[in-house]
């Protein structure tokens, strides 16, 4: 069965404001402080790409190497997102 669900406003990226998230994109992993969301893109702070995660379970990832700050996503290229450990 189909189901219809209406995002609010206030859900998705833009109730993460603040949080520190992980977004997994077609290429990459990125985490950080989502600290800006607009219509193109979304801004991180003290991000970093993610090479590799570990377990899900573990505290922290196996490979995560720090970015420039701040940096910008491509809200494209984002396939899902979600706060991060």
């Amino acid at each position: 069965m189909k189901k219809i669900v209406e995002i609010e406003s206030g859900q998705g990226l833009d109730s993460l404001l603040g949080e520190k998230v992980l977004l997994l994109c077609a290429n990459y992993f990125y985490t950080g402080k989502l600290s800006g969301v607009n219509d193109t893109c979304v801004e991180l702070e003290n991000a970093s790409l993610v090479y590799e995660t570990g377990p899900w379970t573990e505290k922290g990832y196996k490979d995560a190497q720090a970015l420039p700050n701040p940096w910008f996503v491509s809200r494209t290229a984002i396939e899902s997102f979600g706060a991060s450990k």
